[in-house]
């Protein structure tokens, strides 16, 4: 059975709906909608109702993930999961996360209406806590729902020192009944998530949808370079040990090796601290910051060691000390294949070639494949711009991002024998 799909209503709806959530905002010159807070209240009623009306069950959990339930084969058969989030980063984009949400909400409603019965369920998930824009606590919406949700999380504090278990009881809701809203790995197939690219290539491909083949892990390292200070002016260069000058090699250092990786490594070095800092002073100290990722850990990890040896070298040859420590460190995740390959011929069956790349960006995925196998899709986003007013998508590519959706759902069949439901994937 194939739905009739209308990618040019679908993507104008996608649009629609984009605004809606997009005028839901802490600010009337920009766009910041924060976890639990009166506008993630606002964002997650929204949500609800949209779920509602097309023909889902919503409940919500202890950490106000919306979650809209479709079982036409019973509550006991295993489920599919769909979703993103909707909280956003301080001076938004309106597509982050959210357009994730609202195209799930299309794609089942397109499948419910068409009279398809799979064997299986659908929830399509609305996460209110993937940026951590408002506590350092990225992803506790999907920890709690892969059942890896720490504790510990709930005495981080916002800005104002209001603290997370404060927030979450302010918004309704008992940190007790966290534990209960993780799924049963047992009855879940797979996560699967829509998202824009966040980055350039497909725009360059020319074409409007690509598979992940992994989210990326990443490395973040700072390292202080010691020197000497000295009088800018009276110090002759073949004396000197300038710290900022060693730095700066270290940095181009990091971008060589970068550059030389064949996995699609991304190196930056985006923050520089310099001592003393005046203008006529020979640098004496600098601290810099390192963030690596790559889609492979052994890449990832051998990059990290080229990287520590040629600092150490650099700062031999130019008289100075250098001291390198990490401070964050995730794993990559990869997509599982067979989650690759049903999203490409799904784009592939719309008359689109599935471009396959990695993401840099961390993603709730991150958290739900402690649960269960994850796949995401992939949107072209002009310019490679998010996390900026200027993100967009066009209705045209979301439209064929919920058509590529609909047809995942309407090829994807369980295995006919008993046993774990993850059958469906190998």
């Amino acid at each position: 059975m194939s739905t009739a799909l209308d990618i040019e209503a679908l993507g104008a709806r996608a649009a629609s709906m984009i605004d809606a959530l997009g005028s839901i905002s802490a600010s009337p010159e920009h766009l910041t909608r924060l976890f639990l807070t009166p506008e993630h209240r606002r964002a997650a009623d929204l949500m609800a109702g949209w779920m509602h009306d097309a023909g889902m069950a919503v409940t919500e959990d202890a950490l106000g993930t919306v979650r809209g339930h479709w079982h036409p084969a019973g509550e006991a058969a295993p489920r599919l999961l769909i979703g993103s989030h909707i909280d956003t980063v301080e001076n938004a984009g309106r597509y982050d996360g959210c357009m994730g949400v609202v195209v799930a909400i299309l794609a089942l409603e397109a499948a419910i209406r068409s009279g398809l019965r799979p064997a299986y369920g659908i929830d399509v998930l609305a996460f209110g806590d993937e940026e951590g824009s408002r506590f350092p606590t990225t992803l506790s919406s999907s920890s709690a729902v892969a059942g890896v949700f720490q504790p510990s999380m709930l005495a981080a504090e916002d800005a104002q020192g209001i603290s997370f278990e404060q927030a979450l009881r302010a918004y309704g809701k008992d940190p007790a009944e966290i534990p209960a809203a993780a799924y049963d790995p047992n009855g879940v197939i797979a996560y699967l998530e829509a998202h824009i690219e966040q980055g350039p290539v497909l725009e360059v491909e020319d074409e409007p949808l690509g598979v992940v083949s992994a989210i990326a892990g990443a490395s973040r390292l700072s390292v202080t370079v010691t020197g000497e200070a000295g009088h800018a002016g009276t110090v002759p260069m073949r004396l000197r040990h300038d710290a900022l000058l060693g730095a700066a090699e270290m940095a181009l250092a990091v971008e060589r090796i970068a550059k030389a990786d064949r996995h699609g490594m991304v190196a930056t070095v985006g923050r520089v601290h310099v001592d003393p800092g005046a203008v006529n002073v020979i640098p004496s100290r600098v601290v810099f910051t390192i963030d690596l990722r790559s889609p492979s850990d052994l890449s990832r990890r051998d990059a990290l060691t080229r990287f520590e040896r040629e600092a150490h070298k650099i700062a031999d040859h130019r008289g100075l000390g250098v001291v390198i420590s990490a401070f964050h460190e995730v794993a990559t995740v990869p997509c599982y294949r067979d989650l690759q390959m049903r999203l490409g011929n799904a784009v592939a069956s719309l008359g689109h070639r599935a471009v396959t790349l990695p993401s840099g960006a961390g993603h709730d995925g991150q958290a739900m494949s402690h649960l269960c196998p994850i796949g995401m899709l992939f949107v072209r986003c002009r310019g490679g711009v998010s996390h900026n007013p200027a993100e967009y998508a066009s209705p045209s590519d979301m439209g064929l991002a919920v058509g590529a959706l609909v047809r995942f759902i309407e090829r994807f069949e369980l295995p006919q024998r008993g046993g774990d439901a993850r059958g469906a994937q190998t």
